[in-house]
């Protein structure tokens, strides 16, 4: 299944942890991962806003949650999560 997944950080409460500079190397590395492995499709940042938007693939919604809480800045984020189904003006 593919997923559009709006996720943006609460800055408020991040940008005060004493270990952010680490929390933040560990979101990018995996991140880079989840690309890596196909569950991430494509990403997008939103310009002036701490938040992105992508398409993610997962086998159903209980498998999306566990791969966004992978992300070292879950805790932090706030994620929006719309399910994806087949146009059938891309069918054949």
């Amino acid at each position: 299944m593919e997923f559009l997944v709006t996720i943006r950080q609460d800055w408020a409460a991040l940008r005060d942890l004493p270990d952010l500079g680490a929390l933040v190397d560990g979101e990018r590395r995996v991140g880079r991962e989840l690309i890596e492995e196909g569950v991430i499709v494509r990403i997008w940042r939103i310009p002036g806003q701490r938040a992105n938007v992508g398409v993610w693939s997962a086998r159903d919604a209980t498998d999306l949650a566990a791969q966004l809480d992978r992300l070292p800045l879950r805790r932090w984020l706030d994620a929006d999560v719309h399910a994806l189904a087949e146009h059938e003006l891309e069918r054949p």
